[in-house]
């Protein structure tokens, strides 16, 4: 999935975050954004039952296991069937990881520094975190003003009415969390995505 990761994720455009410390809503939340046509998704492990959570999905979906920042964590979501997985820093220990085990590993950086830094140490998608904090899309674009070379997902309390600023601003793809299924049905978390999809 390494170079296909970027690829991927830049037709997708939407790459969603769940975060749920039941097992059973992970699941549910991953068929009703493969309903929607998504097929890359980050789940968070808030607790260990999610690695029995990315086992039941791994076979449908290609799952990035997030909130990852130790390298048991790693293992154990590699061990579940995680294609990749993101971490909300960057840590050399991780990197090494990703690369002993070939498996693409999305760093989170927050300043101009760090993400080129990640990319140096050749981290194909670079996590800039939290992107609403930092300034938006704006942040997005003065990052990438010098650095162009840059592939970035911007995530961290991202709304779907802000997928095309991002997507303006240069992002590859963006990470969206809350706004995602919040509140939502699960029929109408897939409707949401579709047609935020088709808006783009």
């Amino acid at each position: 999935m390494n170079k296909n990761l970027i690829e991927s994720l830049a037709e997708q455009k939407i790459f969603p975050i769940i975060r749920s410390n039941n097992p059973e809503t992970v699941v549910d939340t991953v068929d009703a954004l493969l309903k929607a046509g998504l097929k890359i998704m980050e789940v968070n492990v808030e607790t260990p039952l999610i690695y029995d959570a990315i086992k039941a999905v791994s076979h449908k979906a290609d799952i990035c296991a997030g909130g990852i920042i130790t390298s048991m964590q790693a293992h154990a979501a590699i061990m579940a069937g995680a294609k990749c997985f993101s971490s909300p820093i960057f840590h050399m220990n991780l990197v090494k990881l990703s690369k002993d085990k070939k498996i693409p590993f999305i760093a989170g950086t927050s300043t101009a520094n760090e993400a080129y830094e990640a990319w140096k140490a050749r981290i194909p998608l670079v996590k800039i975190y939290p992107v609403t904090a930092l300034g938006g899309p704006l942040y997005v674009e003065d990052l990438l003003r010098p650095m162009p070379f840059l592939n970035i997902l911007p995530q961290g309390n991202v709304k779907l009415s802000e997928v095309k600023s991002y997507i303006a601003a240069g992002a590859k793809a963006i990470g969206i969390g809350r706004d995602l299924y919040e509140g939502y049905t699960y029929s109408q978390i897939t409707e949401r995505v579709q047609e935020t999809l088709s808006a783009i």
